[in-house]
């Protein structure tokens, strides 16, 4: 092998990486990943509804993983830093692009979603942290005493909490508007965006969003109406 091919292979990794286009790829992939995850948590977070019996086997069937489920979590917070490392470094581009702001600044063809994007990221992984600590951990349960193999008690005694409960509503609010612009993003990416089926990837991108976020917001709001107990 020559010297120019072995350089070229060196070079190869750091360039895509480097280029906008590298990153917009991370993006799309680590997105996908995480949008899995968040799909499977909520359908295993549902089974709150079928009691306690359920919900708690399926945290143990999470926990009888060993190795897996370490793993599971290391894949999974490699592509959250990748995705919001991938995000940051876009938003610094552009605006090295653009380092005079526009003097009227109007968002064309922009959704409060797009413009949100940036900033949500940041706030939603906030919120993983403190939900860890609070459901996985036990070190934050305010208000009641967390008991570790019991998720059932865990999850309905913190959601009593009001200020817990605001907290992940307004998180997975945030969430809704990340993953109906990530969907959108991810469609556009794989060539999907042709004027004739972009109403409906767009609607798509939507309500996938919506349904994912009312299955998450529903927990707390069942607990503090009284009807999870």
């Amino acid at each position: 092998m020559s010297a120019t091919a072995v350089t070229v292979q060196e070079n190869r990794a750091p360039n895509f990486w480097q280029s906008t286009n590298g990153k917009k790829a991370v993006m799309a992939v680590t997105g996908v990943v995480l949008f899995l995850f968040v799909l499977g948590h909520m359908l295993g977070n549902l089974q709150i509804y079928d009691g306690a019996a359920r919900l708690n086997a399926y945290g143990r069937f999470l926990k009888n993983t060993g190795e897996l489920l370490w793993i599971v979590r290391f894949v999974l917070l490699t592509c959250v830093g990748l995705h919001i490392l991938a995000s940051v470094q876009l938003w610094a581009r552009n605006r090295r692009a653009r380092p005079v702001g526009y003097s009227h600044k109007k968002s064309v063809n922009s959704s409060y979603a797009d413009r949100t994007m940036y900033w949500s990221g940041p706030i939603v992984l906030a919120f993983i942290i403190f939900h860890l600590l609070e459901f996985t951990a036990g070190v934050i349960h305010p208000e009641s005493r967390f008991i570790d193999g019991d998720v059932y008690h865990n999850v309905v005694a913190g959601f009593r909490v009001w200020w817990v409960s605001a907290w992940y509503i307004f998180s997975m609010i945030l969430l809704g508007f990340h993953l109906r612009h990530g969907l959108w993003s991810m469609f556009q990416s794989v060539g999907l965006n042709h004027p004739r089926h972009t109403p409906v990837l767009q609607r798509a991108a939507f309500w996938i969003a919506l349904l994912i976020t009312l299955g998450y917001i529903s927990i707390p709001v069942s607990v503090l109406a009284g009807w999870v107990r």
